[in-house]
Parts: structure tokens; sequence; C-alpha cells
């Protein structure tokens, strides 16, 4: 399974993320960004308090997406 190492918010609402493959990949977060608690998001500086914990992103306020879906959704930099 894909664990995120590293994170690194980018402008647009993407993030920049290392997994334990070696990969480097970037996630459009967006599509996101219009449900649920992850409206929160829309906030940019909220956005990029962007950190790892547990294998995946998390955000302030227990929010975090899956790892597998970030990979899964994710293109390879």
């Amino acid at each position: 399974m894909e664990k995120v190492t590293q994170v690194y918010p980018l402008d647009g609402y993407k993030l920049k993320m290392q997994f334990n493959t070696g990969e480097t990949r970037i996630f459009d977060a967006q599509p996101y960004l219009q449900k649920g608690v992850f409206q929160q998001l829309q906030d940019e500086k909220r956005f990029r308090q962007a950190y790892v914990a547990l294998d995946t992103v998390c955000w302030p306020g227990g929010l975090d997406i899956a790892p597998e879906t970030l990979y899964d959704r994710s293109t390879p930099e």
C-alpha cells in the first residue's frame, strides 16, 4: 500500500506528494473543495496547512484524504 511521506501544497489547490514508493505525484484537490467538510479548505491559508500524519495528508480539524485516493487520483510529476 502506498503511503505519503511528504506533502507540499502548491498554487491552484494542488498537492505535490512523495510516496514510500519513491514516486512524486501531483493531486488536484479542487474537485473536493465543493463537498462536505472539505469546503473548509477553500480558504487557501487553511489548505496550505497540509501535513503528513498516519501515512496520508491531513489538515487541522481532523480532515484527511485516504492515501490510496491520493495515489490513484494523482499524476506523476
